[in-house]
């Protein structure tokens, strides 16, 4: 079985690594350059193929890597036996962790001592803020995946709490146009079909909240052949999910309608008591936020008679006079049930990971402790290697309209 879970795992890693383009190119240039030579690197990340490739890279630039998973249900253990017995890299990760064995693998990855972290949700920056203090000194920077994490740091930073310099890897364009938005579109429908085997079109499907990460969910429901709702606490985007084609309404009278509902918001519970009591029975809820609590497990247990595991990632809750569903336990259901978003995708977040992790090794010295926008100029270099990739050419402007469009002189 060892062999086998092996085989499927190097497999995975292997159409990974043939579907991201991008981040071969940096690759290869990495392997050359050696440019984390020496470096220690410390991971929090969804512990599966795509993010396997980008542990490779890092290792091949010359780092010594540790792994874990920042989340107990996303980790694909084929992917993570292949990195260890195939790469020799250091993984503390396995699907289904408790919460004691979640917390024992990210203190496992931080006793490497690091000089850098790469972060999802900032639980490991947390952690050396917090219980492990100690690390701080030899800490010089930091990369942060996730909308989750970044609300965090800056809100540290502007506690005045942050004690090194953290790249906003999630706020870079080549990041979140297209992984926030077509990634988890399509991811939360790939966990939503394998965990569920049911149909989408036909069904009022509420999402709550209209991020960039909402509305790619919207957008792939409504391509499916869903009603769809948003809900919403932001006005301008309240107004964009109407003039976008959805309805638009209070979470309250959303669920009273819902045939599925599917979190989006990066808040926590923003599906609670009062509405598990006015659903109708047989509403299926899926939450495609970082941490599991924007589902309120808590409320729908203390209302429910029993619970029963229905289906491998599906939880029936019966209230008595109906019955609720919850995926993947309220986790993130598109790596919980999924395999999380395309590798075309990762490609592109990847880089801006292993682009930022470059920027931070050469100018940390120079850069106080706070929340950094990633350059334009990786976003810029990223998305000339993704079109050349896509064998996609694009118009560039003459010296004449270069002149037009930055002066002020000329209107004509």
């Amino acid at each position: 079985m060892t062999d086998e879970l092996y085989e499927k795992g190097m497999l995975r890693l292997h159409w990974a690594e043939m579907h991201t383009p991008v981040l071969q190119q940096i690759r290869e240039r990495f392997r050359k350059e050696k440019p984390l030579k020496g470096l220690k690197v410390a991971m929090a990340l969804h512990t599966e193929a795509k993010t396997g490739i980008l542990a490779i890279t890092l290792a091949e630039a010359g780092a010594e890597i540790r792994l874990a998973s920042c989340n107990p249900l996303s980790t694909d253990d084929s992917v993570a036996l292949a990195l260890r017995k195939g790469y020799n890299l250091d993984v503390h990760a396995k699907k289904g962790e408790s919460q004691e064995e979640y917390y024992k693998n990210l203190n496992a990855v931080l006793d490497m001592g690091p000089d850098y972290i790469i972060d999802d949700g900032a639980d490991l920056i947390a952690m050396v803020h917090t219980t492990r203090r100690e690390l701080l000194p030899n800490i010089k920077g930091a990369n942060e995946e996730t909308t989750t994490g970044i609300v965090r740091l800056r809100a540290m930073a502007n506690d005045g709490k942050l004690e090194f310099p953290v790249m906003a890897v999630n706020d870079a364009k080549m990041k979140f146009l297209f992984d926030n938005r077509y990634g988890t579109g399509q991811s939360a429908f790939d966990g939503w079909m394998n965990a569920t085997n049911l149909m989408v079109s036909g069904k009022h499907l509420v999402v709550a909240g209209y991020g960039w990460c909402g509305k790619g969910v919207a957008m792939r429901a409504k391509g499916l052949g869903a009603s769809v709702i948003v809900t919403e606490v932001d006005p301008v985007r309240a107004i964009e999910a109407k003039m976008d084609g959805f309805e638009v309404m209070p979470m309250i009278d959303a669920v009273k309608i819902a045939d599925i509902i599917m979190t989006v918001t990066g808040c926590k519970d923003i599906i609670r008591k009062e509405h598990f009591q006015v659903m109708k029975d047989g509403c299926i809820m899926g939450n495609v936020g970082h941490f599991d609590n924007e589902i309120n497990k808590k409320d729908l247990s203390s209302l429910s008679k029993k619970v029963t595991r229905v289906r491998e990632f599906v939880d029936e809750y019966d209230l008595g006079d109906k019955r609720l569903f919850l995926i993947g336990e309220g986790r993130l259901m598109n790596l919980a049930a999924g395999q999380g978003h395309p590798a075309e995708i990762m490609d592109m977040s990847f880089a801006v990971q292993a682009l930022s992790l470059e920027y931070l090794v050469k100018n940390h010295k120079d850069m106080k402790n706070g929340v950094y926008t990633v350059p334009n100029s990786i976003d810029v270099t990223i998305a000339e290697h993704k079109l050349k990739a896509m064998g996609v050419r694009i118009d560039s402007l003459s010296d004449e309209q270069r002149s037009y469009i930055t002066g002020w002189q000329e209107g004509t």
